[in-house]
């Protein structure tokens, strides 16, 4: 997902409000007969204005381009690439 946060907005309460309306919206409408909630948690990254168009079409290309490099991996790549912790004890 990419978004842009007003910096009155905190992410924590974007997040929340995100799970909770999609949530409903899967679970009213039976979008995926087995989903019971979001995992606990979530990941931010932020970008530059300049770097937005790049990301737009990233995340319009993302089926295609995870057929090739999974998630979890290329998460597991940008943690690292900006020298954060990786935690394998949370689930994908």
């Amino acid at each position: 997902m990419l978004t842009s946060l007003h910096p009155t907005v905190a992410l924590a309460d974007l997040i929340r409000e995100v799970k909770t309306a999609s949530s409903a919206w899967i679970k009213g409408r039976k979008v995926f007969p087995f989903f019971e909630h979001w995992q606990e948690g979530y990941g931010a990254f932020t970008v530059s204005a300049a770097d937005r168009p790049g990301l737009i079409e990233y995340v319009k290309n993302q089926e295609a381009h995870h057929e090739r490099t999974g998630f979890l991996e290329e998460l597991q790549e940008m943690v690292e690439k900006h020298q954060l912790v990786w935690k394998p004890d949370y689930p994908p």
